[in-house]
């Protein structure tokens, strides 16, 4: 009796494992579904295209260190870096007293020549008419012409004079060449400046951002299909979501070397409506050689090579089947496809992803 309890329980326990393994293998199996990742073939805009990276400079003639083209004190400084300026607008005024002094001196001289030149017309016109009754001598004459003579001279040496200072003194007031941005400020109100021919200190930097330009370094292996009046876009790192848009407009004859890698600068104008580009940002820019617009194309990774032939893989009733495809022409995202796939089909992109079903 002790027995057949002893095989009951036994029978009993195979039972229940027997249904748990059966349970867990129905119910808990390794379910693993395939997932690619795809994209549909559409109409696109293709456009063979150079690439290149580059950096923003300002045009010549676009930046602009303004300084003084004499000595003295700041007197007031009227920029700071930001301030927008107009062409004509005052920048800094220096200390004019000692200048303002100069001239009031020379116009103060200017009125005693005047004085010394009037006495000697008087004294020549004089000396003429006793000359012509005989009462003097010819040399008396001679001698009130060169009085005369020199009373003009000395007339016309202190206008000079008054007007070099006059100019001087408008160093003074030193006004902003272009219009634009204040870059920096090496100055400061109150400081003393020193100029000469061989040191003019600069007070400001100017910068106008609606004449800025690209400097792109296009590879030697590149620079044969590039023209000015070619269409580039860019972008910057600081806006890496906005297409900006430029131009060829020259390229640089001489070639510039980095890296043991011959490159040609190619300047690229834009546009700058909005001020959000800035000199030295750094750029990727795109010159678009050629352009087939609407046209079926896929994305360049869904595209492989088997025997020689360019396949790609499509999804039919959500299994990939593969096609082969003949291409055109291809930019850096895109390839034109002329046979072989029909607009609307679904082409994979990517590597398989297994998703386990919980």
């Amino acid at each position: 009796m002790k027995k057949n309890r002893w095989l009951f329980m036994i029978i009993a326990a195979l039972v229940i494992a027997g249904s748990f393994a059966a349970y867990w293998t129905l119910f808990h199996r390794d379910d693993k579904k395939t997932a690619f990742q795809a994209e549909a073939v559409k109409r696109r805009d293709i456009a063979a295209s150079v690439q290149a990276t580059g950096v923003i400079r300002a045009k010549i003639g676009a930046e602009v260190k303004v300084g003084a083209r004499i000595s003295g004190r700041v007197e007031r400084l009227y920029a700071n870096i930001g301030d927008v300026v107009k062409k004509g607008q005052l920048i800094a005024r220096l200390e004019q007293l000692d200048l303002q002094a100069k001239v009031d001196e020379a116009k103060m001289n200017l009125k005693t020549a005047e004085a010394n030149l009037e006495l000697a017309q008087k004294t020549m016109q004089r000396m003429q008419n006793l000359y012509a009754k005989d009462f003097v001598s010819k040399d008396k004459v001679d001698v009130a012409e060169r009085d005369l003579k020199t009373a003009q001279a000395q007339v016309n040496q202190i206008k000079e004079t008054i007007r070099f200072n006059e100019t001087q003194m408008s160093y003074a007031s030193i006004y902003a060449p272009i219009s634009g941005v204040i870059a920096s400020v090496t100055t400061q109100q109150g400081e003393t400046v020193s100029a000469s021919s061989l040191n003019v200190p600069t007070f400001v930097t100017i910068v106008d951002l609606s004449r800025l330009e690209i400097y792109a370094y296009v590879d030697e292996t590149d620079i044969g299909k590039i023209k000015p009046g070619l269409e580039a876009t860019f972008t910057v790192d600081s806006f890496p979501e906005k297409d900006f848009k430029g131009k060829v407009s020259a390229i640089y004859p001489k070639a510039t070397i980095q890296d043991n890698v011959v490159y040609y600068i190619t300047l690229i104008s834009i546009e700058n409506p909005e001020g959000k580009l800035k000199p030295d940002m750094t750029v990727n820019a795109t010159m678009f050689l050629s352009k087939r617009s609407n046209v079926l194309a896929v994305p360049n990774k869904a595209i492989k090579r088997e025997g020689g032939k360019k396949v790609v893989q499509v999804l039919e009733n959500g299994k990939p089947a593969g096609k082969t495809i003949k291409t055109g022409w291809k930019d850096g995202s895109y390839t034109e496809v002329i046979e072989g796939l029909k607009e609307g089909s679904v082409v994979i992109t990517g590597e398989t992803i297994n998703t386990e079903k919980e």
